[in-house]
């Protein structure tokens, strides 16, 4: 993957596209795979978010999130747990929808933050793009949940498993800047 040095790094239009589709590409693969975890499993979907954002930055992460979104509501089974909790916009019903539009404002957020930084501001822009993917999904996931259980189910379970993909996604994109070089 091409990493970008800062937000004028560009690419042709064939590159773009490429890297557009094969984001959104990693952002299913991520919302497919399941990791056994504690006290939940995770996917890496997470994790290819803020990877993408902070390699290719908040435009190309925001261009592969609308893809990845595009896909679904389009009614291929890309989102985590689809088929089973439903496609297209019977997906976008339920629960983690919030989750989603949180990972589009992750991209911007990370991708902005991470540009052109050391592996700790890194990590930390990873930590802004989690934060984002929580309050939006936290809003959303409360016409759902009850308020005193909203953080038990929504970020609790959720908390350590993310604490480890930023760790592991500030460390990818170090390798990949060393390789680089």
């Amino acid at each position: 993957m091409l990493l970008a040095r800062d937000n004028r790094t560009t690419f042709g239009l064939g590159a773009t596209i490429g890297l557009t589709i094969g984001a959104a590409a990693l952002i299913a693969l991520g919302a497919k795979a399941q990791v056994p975890f504690w006290p939940v499993p995770m996917t890496l979907q997470t994790l290819a978010v803020l990877v993408i954002a902070a390699a290719l930055g908040p435009r190309l992460g925001l261009a592969a999130m609308g893809t990845y979104m595009a896909a679904g509501l389009a009614g291929l089974p890309v989102f985590a747990g689809s088929p089973e909790r439903g496609l297209g916009l019977a997906y976008l019903a339920g629960p983690t929808t919030g989750f989603l539009i949180g990972m589009a404002l992750s991209m911007v957020v990370t991708g902005a933050l991470a540009q052109g930084r050391g592996i700790g501001m890194r990590a930390l822009a990873m930590l802004a793009g989690t934060i984002a993917i929580y309050v939006p999904g936290l809003l959303w996931l409360s016409a759902f949940v009850p308020a005193d259980r909203l953080l038990a189910v929504g970020i609790l379970p959720f908390l350590l498993g993310d604490i480890v993909k930023i760790g592991l996604g500030a460390a990818l994109i170090e390798a990949g800047q060393r390789l680089r070089r």
